[in-house]
């Protein structure tokens, strides 16, 4: 008998299946398992489906319905999970309690996986697809999106494409991206007592720190975007000193800045070496090198163009509001716009849930998200 079209019964299913990200969490066991579960569904509910290993353990899945090579639409989540430690209740033992769904991952991101496959399946079923649909659920978006990337590198051709991110049904056409930078601040070590031949990188440091926190005040708190706030940076890191009694050779700091669209890693990157270079020149014994680490690029899709448009239409359809929001933190939307892919999130759950210890998502919401989808999908095509 055919898995059931129910958004509730594909994400309980799919929660049960420990998907850890092994980047994250050493041993765990990545989403081969939960990969090869969902192609099985997707297969007997007649989609086209392939899997592809994008390192050991590492499965993405695509599957593929209606008219080939019409209009191409992508539905993409990602099948990774956080860590669990930590955990307030069970979380690979899905359990719905006053309608609302409690497991790791139902909010981030399976609930949303669901909606999307349940979306396509009902609207296949009933003839209603004019386009293609292409079902993308990838590996490792919350470590270094190797599956998104693998995917886009492959070749993918789409008209647009739908992240099912948590984003408590609004319609999110934007959203900030990413830079890490570190900070290496050289002193001179030497003996406690001598003041005369030590340079304390960590009191150096101490100056780049300063420089920094007026630099988010007076120029990041500047720059601002109507769906996504301000620019920040902030100092998740520092580690510097061997001893009580030794002056700091070396104290590394590291940044991480959250950016805006428009804001490229390079000018990031640009900005902090001025910030260091500036503080070389008032006393030529500071000394940092300043490297640029992991970067992700912003999202910005018009508000005007016709995936918001027609997500919002869906929304007001079925009774939703349809708000257009941003989403502070950073997905695998962003991939496909810059790959010339335009894209949206819209989802179940509230991405204020994801990685936490009580993970829920809300039942109703997983079924109203299905039915705009749906909708969307089975709009005749431009």
């Amino acid at each position: 008998m055919p898995f059931p079209l129910s958004p509730l019964a594909l994400t309980s299913a799919l929660c049960a299946i420990d998907s850890r990200n092994p980047s994250l969490v050493p041993g765990a066991p990545a989403e081969r398992e939960a990969a090869l579960y969902l192609a099985n569904v997707l297969d007997e509910w007649g989609f086209a489906v392939t899997t592809h290993e994008i390192a050991p353990q590492r499965v993405n899945v695509v599957a593929r319905i209606g008219p080939a090579g019409v209009a191409p639409l992508v539905f993409n989540g990602h099948l990774d999970v956080v860590g669990t430690d930590g955990m307030a209740h069970a979380p690979f033992t899905p359990d719905v309690h006053e309608g609302n769904l409690f497991a790791r991952g139902s909010t981030d991101m399976k609930g949303g996986i669901a909606a999307m496959c349940v979306a396509a399946a009902r609207a296949a079923q009933r003839g209603a697809l004019h386009r293609e649909l292409v079902i993308a659920a990838v590996c490792d978006e919350e470590f270094a999106s190797i599956g998104t990337s693998a995917l886009l590198a492959d070749g993918l051709a789409a008209t647009g494409a739908i992240i099912t991110e948590p984003t408590r049904l609004a319609v999110v056409p934007a959203h900030k991206g990413f830079a890490w930078l570190t900070v290496t601040v050289h002193g001179r070590a030497a003996h406690g007592s001598r003041y005369d031949v030590g340079i304390d990188a960590n009191r150096m440091a101490a100056r780049f720190l300063a420089a920094i926190d007026r630099y988010d005040t007076d120029r990041l708190g500047t720059r601002t975007h109507p769906l996504l706030g301000r620019a920040s940076v902030h100092v998740p890191l520092i580690e510097g000193g061997s001893g009580w009694s030794t002056y700091a050779e070396r104290c590394t700091v590291k940044l991480e800045r959250r950016t805006l669209p428009g804001e490229e890693a390079a000018l990031v990157l640009a900005e902090v070496q001025a910030l260091v270079n500036a503080l070389h020149d008032e006393d030529a014994r500071f000394s940092a090198t300043v490297e640029l680490g992991g970067s992700q690029p912003p999202l910005e899709t018009a508000a005007t163009h016709g995936l918001v448009t027609s997500l919002v239409s869906a929304c007001r359809a079925h009774g939703l509001p349809g708000d257009i929001e941003g989403l502070y933190c950073w997905t695998d939307a962003a991939l496909f716009a810059h790959a010339g892919i335009p894209a949206v999130c819209f989802g179940p759950g509230d991405i204020a849930r994801a990685h936490s210890a009580t993970e829920w998502v809300e039942v109703a919401q997983l079924e109203a998200a299905a039915d705009v989808l749906e909708t969307v999908v089975a709009a005749p095509v431009d």
